[in-house]
């Protein structure tokens, strides 16, 4: 099966095995992280940038349905999109979410990071962005499973 390919290679990337990483950057200067990686930072203006590989853990901030295709999408909708925050670089980033049913969240979830199949193209390639999806074993104030 061909290796799944990137909807988008400067913001995130997939490896053979379906690994995926969110590509950040870290000032010094500045002593934050930003995503999607640029050249200066957005806090400070400096060019004392260094390219990372952002966390794969995240906390639920907010959350909404999509569920109406936007111009130019192909994929399937409802599908979920969000704010999560990166646990290690306390950055919050907008980001797709696996879970379409917003009555399935709750602030403060437990997300990770996955490649979520978008579309395919011609030759069966899977096109992937990333999403993240709510870890299995958080657990909310209901005492339910998210």
């Amino acid at each position: 099966m061909p290796t799944p390919r990137s909807v988008e290679a400067e913001v995130f990337a997939v490896g053979a095995d379906g690994a995926i990483a969110l590509l950040g950057g870290y000032s010094p200067s500045s002593g934050r992280f930003h995503f999607p990686l640029g050249e200066v930072c957005p806090y400070t203006g400096t060019d004392d940038v260094e390219p990372v590989e952002l966390s794969q853990r995240a906390t639920l901030w907010g959350w909404t349905a999509v569920t109406s295709a936007p111009p130019g999408y192909t994929g399937t909708v409802p599908y979920g999109f969000g704010v999560v925050e990166l646990v290690h670089e306390q950055l919050r980033i907008v980001t797709r979410l696996t879970e379409a049913d917003p009555e399935q969240l709750a602030f403060g979830d437990s997300m990770r990071l996955v490649a979520d199949v978008i579309a395919r193209d011609d030759d069966g390639s899977e096109i992937v962005t990333w999403a993240f999806t709510p870890v299995a074993d958080s657990i909310r104030a209901s005492g339910t499973p998210s």
